[in-house]
């Protein structure tokens, strides 16, 4: 059996701010805290940059009823990720990302990928975010301007008639890959339209159009 790599715990409120090289030491400054906040990572040079930058860029806040109780026309939450897909109608090249949109940070980014499209991208931000949102154990909403992309998301099913080819061969084993974990995965974030006549272009947008 391979020994386990040993992680360094970060806290940034609790009992005692620090960094701790093992978890029981770490449960012991937050345990029963309320505010307590903390998180791990693999190097204590990761723990010592978290430490500093502050918790806010480590751990999203999750959502509260009244943030999700939304309805149409009204504002977005600023508490949620968006995200967006890129694919040049000339060259095929593709790509997506995430945003937190309280901070306009981004959060992640993949590509560029050769030969894709818009709702493939825009696809595999949305179980990105998703899974991204899982391992912090967020709540929060996430939102895409795309239906198409919502809609198979929530089929657990990307449906396009995207040709496979050399060139674009990752891109088939992403999407199978993100239509396993939807199936095998269950998660609670809202799923939201981004109203873009309403509030405006998407924040994860590449300005490309």
């Amino acid at each position: 059996m391979s020994k386990q790599k040993p992680k360094f715990y970060v806290v940034w409120e609790g009992l005692q701010k620090g960094i701790f090289d093992n978890w029981n030491d770490c449960k012991a400054q937050v345990e029963g805290q309320k505010q307590a906040k903390y998180k791990s990572f693999e190097t204590r040079q990761e723990a010592e940059i978290a430490l500093a930058k502050g918790y806010k860029q480590f751990i999203f806040p999750k959502s509260t009823e009244k943030q999700d109780k939304i309805v149409q026309n009204s504002n977005f939450i600023k508490n949620s990720i968006v995200v967006d897909g890129a694919c040049n109608g000339k060259t095929g090249d593709s790509e997506y990302q995430g945003v937190y949109l309280e901070t306009n940070q981004r959060i992640f980014h993949q590509g560029v990928f050769k030969n894709g499209t818009n709702n493939v991208m825009e696809f595999l931000a949305l179980v990105h975010g998703l899974a991204f949102l899982q391992k912090q154990g967020s709540l929060i909403p996430i939102y895409s301007d795309s239906q198409t992309a919502i809609s198979w998301v929530k089929n657990k099913k990307a449906k396009t008639n995207l040709e496979k080819s050399g060139d674009n061969k990752i891109l088939f084993e992403l999407i199978e890959r993100a239509e396993k974990w939807l199936k095998e995965n269950k998660y609670e974030n809202p799923i939201l339209k981004w109203e873009t006549q309403s509030w405006g272009e998407n924040p994860a947008d590449f300005g490309r159009k």
